[in-house]
């Protein structure tokens, strides 16, 4: 198993369960372990590209509910993106992460034709 891969579900599995116990560190050990693993490599490239991005949006979400806050959104739409070519699931998951962290934009939907449908509020 790929250790960055191994790392994002532990890092998952502490989130939902807001434990850093001995006992839940080894219980998530053991659910990442037995959770199937498909195959698939992503470069180091990709991943710290996603991880920037990741970094890049917790501001863009502070700055986003600002705007929302002093600045009415009342218009919305929904868009399709294409997902980057050749990604593994653990990279389509952090991208959906990515847009659905942000205030104003989540995903409604993964295709399997290689896009997502994202709904984004706008200003008027």
């Amino acid at each position: 198993m790929n250790y960055l891969n191994l790392l994002l579900r532990l890092l998952i599995w502490f989130l939902l369960t807001a434990d850093l116990s001995l006992a839940n560190i080894v219980i998530g050990l053991a659910v990442v372990l037995v959770l199937p693993n498909r195959k698939g490599r992503a470069t180091l490239g990709d991943w710290l590209r996603v991880i920037g991005n990741i970094l890049i949006s917790i501001p863009l979400a502070y700055v986003e509910a600002l705007e929302m806050i002093f600045f009415p959104h009342s218009a919305e739409e929904v868009t399709l993106e294409r997902v980057r070519v050749n990604r593994i699931p653990a990279l389509i998951f952090l991208d959906i992460f990515v847009i659905t962290f942000t205030p104003k934009t989540i995903v409604l939907n993964y295709r399997d034709d290689g896009y997502y449908e994202v709904h984004r509020v706008k200003r008027q």
